[in-house]
């Protein structure tokens, strides 16, 4: 089980690193761009800011298992 949250949290952080790259690429160069009669449109930002908190979720969790902590989130 140890070793198979292990690989679970190990792909996690490569998929957010992943979502991390895609979302500097697009704060940084826009949704997308043309040239000529070719385009080419990036991600949308609101999918990857979910999926980026959905991993975290997961990370969190998956790190915490066990010890009785999860994630915590300020309300208000």
């Amino acid at each position: 089980m140890k070793n198979q949250n292990a690989q679970k949290i190990a792909d996690a952080k490569t998929e957010l690193e992943q979502i991390n790259g895609a979302i500097s690429a697009i704060l940084s160069g826009g949704q997308g761009y043309r040239i000529g009669s070719r385009s080419l449109q990036k991600a949308d930002l609101a999918t990857l800011y979910k999926r980026k908190d959905s991993l975290e979720d997961l990370i969190s969790s998956l790190e915490g298992s066990g010890t009785g902590f999860g994630r915590i989130i300020p309300v208000g």
